[in-house]
């Protein structure tokens, strides 16, 4: 009897576990990391197919159309998370020089011709796709990578005002002089995340003074002479003085909290919040609100836990970097993504002014998902060069 083909058919799940095995093999880095992009991405698939009911009602499509779109934007991070952590973090150092001449250009010309949405001009569309991206998430990338960097290299004359402070505060206050106007709290979590990494790149208290009052400088200027000055301050006096706003102003926070008093310990349910018929930006800056409508303070506990569990490894991460520039880049970027997380959850439970912060890789935001990806690929790659035993190459130690 010919058994060849039964021998065959026999082999192909092994080569198929084999190739799987292989793809696994090659995902190295800090394995809680990704299973926390893991979960926070299956939270979000959950919590945007709840919450793109009216969206897609007005673009006339179907929830399912914007459900893949979404699906593949998150299929696309993963892609971009393991390609970036695969490449060596100190590649990273010249890159962010790259970075930082692409990206000032790029904010001057979203600040005077990008495309306005909401009454800030923050997108850029990208010809030929129809997507569009917020250059302020690429100014993040960019601003932390060079901090890191300039930090890590100017350690033995961090204090020469000329050579290291100089460029380091000028980085610091431009980029955040173009976000700023369009995107006030991004500009802000980007400020505070630089004195972070400045304060622990050992730059003086003093020098530190100085970036801080030109930061107050800038933000004085934007608050009353930015051209959204009237939104920003309208924001913030809605937040102290809810009794003397208009209804209007208060809208979207007091249906946050509607959503959040009525989710109850366990929530109402998978796919049954009402909130998010009223919420305008359920599925991206409340969809904290919809989540613990939806699953209660149980799910609400269970994502905070999350990126208080992100804020863990990483700064394990950053205590067992070899090398400075590692660390301050694991470290600016960390602090990134979870002084976001946190901002988003604190405006949605009325512990601060409306601002338009996203849920990292949770809310729908097409290419801010790839960019928050990338930064997870770069701390991963931090945390890979740690995992991985040294070799010593032509006499010299050198990571695998």
């Amino acid at each position: 009897m010919d058994t060849t083909g039964n021998q065959a058919n026999q082999k192909l799940p092994l080569q198929g576990a084999g190739g799987l095995s292989a793809i696994l093999s090659n995902v190295k880095g800090d394995r809680w990391i990704w299973l926390i992009v893991l979960m926070l991405s299956t939270i979000s698939m959950l919590a945007v197919y709840s919450s793109i009911g009216t969206l897609a009602y007005t673009r006339g499509v179907g929830v399912e159309s914007i459900l893949m779109k979404h699906m593949f934007m998150i299929i696309a991070g993963i892609i971009l998370m393991y390609v970036s952590h695969r490449l060596d973090y100190r590649y990273y150092a010249g890159i962010s020089k790259i970075l930082m001449i692409v990206t000032i250009p790029l904010l001057l010309f979203t600040l005077f011709f990008g495309s306005h949405i909401n009454h800030a001009s923050r997108w850029l569309a990208i010809p030929g796709t129809g997507l569009s991206f917020q250059t302020s998430d690429l100014a993040k990338l960019a601003l932390i990578t060079y901090l890191a960097r300039i930090l890590s290299r100017k350690q033995e004359n961090i204090k020469d005002v000329k050579n290291s402070f100089i460029p380091i505060m000028g980085s610091v206050c431009v980029i955040f002089a173009l976000i700023g106007p369009a995107n006030l709290s991004t500009g802000l979590m980007l400020f505070g995340v630089s004195i972070l990494l400045l304060i622990m790149g050992r730059i003086s208290i003093k020098q530190i003074a100085v970036v801080c009052v030109a930061g107050m400088f800038l933000l004085t200027a934007m608050l009353f002479l930015g051209s959204r000055r009237a939104t920003h301050i309208s924001r913030v006096k809605a937040f102290f003085h809810p009794e003397l706003a208009d209804k209007d102003k208060l809208f979207q926070g007091n249906h946050a909290k509607i959503a959040i008093a009525t989710g109850g310990f366990f929530g109402k349910g998978p796919g049954r919040s009402t909130e998010r018929n009223y919420l305008p930006e359920a599925f991206s800056d409340e969809i904290f609100a919809i989540i613990v409508e939806e699953y209660g303070l149980f799910g609400g506990i269970v994502v905070i836990s999350i990126y208080l569990f992100l804020l863990y490894r990483c700064i394990k991460i950053v205590t067992k970097a070899p090398k400075a520039f590692g660390a301050l880049l694991a470290a600016g970027l960390s602090f990134s993504l979870t002084i976001q997380a946190f901002a988003n959850m604190a405006v949605a439970v009325g512990l601060g002014p409306v601002t338009g912060v996203s849920l990292p890789l949770v809310s729908m935001g097409g290419t801010s998902i790839l960019f928050t990806s990338i930064a997870f690929g770069i701390i991963l790659s931090v945390s890979r060069d740690i995992d991985e035993p040294k070799k010593v190459v032509v006499g010299e130690i050198r990571e695998a």
